[in-house]
């Protein structure tokens, strides 16, 4: 037939367009995202500032990861390698940020609850006011859980 396109499976269109094999199916992507997503995007928030740029910063995050040369040995070297490159890209955000002077970087403060209002503000403040790469220290091994020697 003329005109007619022959479909390729998921992973042959990705060999063609890069030339490479993708070392990661569709089902094992979407697996990961939605196990790793909710906590990467939480982690740039915080991080950042602001949510349209944790939303950008995921898809960067997530398009290198697929974009990657590496070949992952266990889920555990996927999320590491995940992380890692968004705080790669958020630090390239402040630098950008930095360079442009167009804004001061300022932590957004959550709902709060009445009965915990003093406390979770001032963490919010205390937060707010450490430099970026203390931000992702202290996220990292506090709410993700990371030992020290992973961050």
């Amino acid at each position: 037939m003329i005109g007619a396109s022959i479909a390729l499976p998921p992973l042959a269109r990705t060999e063609a367009r890069t030339g490479r094999p993708n070392p990661m199916n569709e089902v094992k992507f979407e697996a990961f995202y939605r196990a790793t997503a909710p906590k990467l995007w939480s982690y740039l928030y915080r991080l950042t500032g602001d949510p349209s740029t944790a939303d950008d910063l995921l898809q960067k995050a997530y398009f290198r990861f697929l974009r990657a040369v590496t070949t992952f040995v266990t889920d555990e070297h996927m999320r590491r390698f995940i992380f890692k490159t968004a705080t790669n890209l958020a630090f390239d955000h402040f630098r950008e940020a930095k360079r442009e002077r167009q804004r001061e970087v300022v932590m957004p403060l959550a709902s709060i609850s009445p009965e915990s209002a003093e406390l979770r503000h001032d963490m919010m403040r205390v937060f707010g006011e450490l430099k970026p790469q203390e931000r992702a220290l202290l996220w990292l091994a506090h709410v993700e859980g990371s030992d020290h020697e992973e961050i």
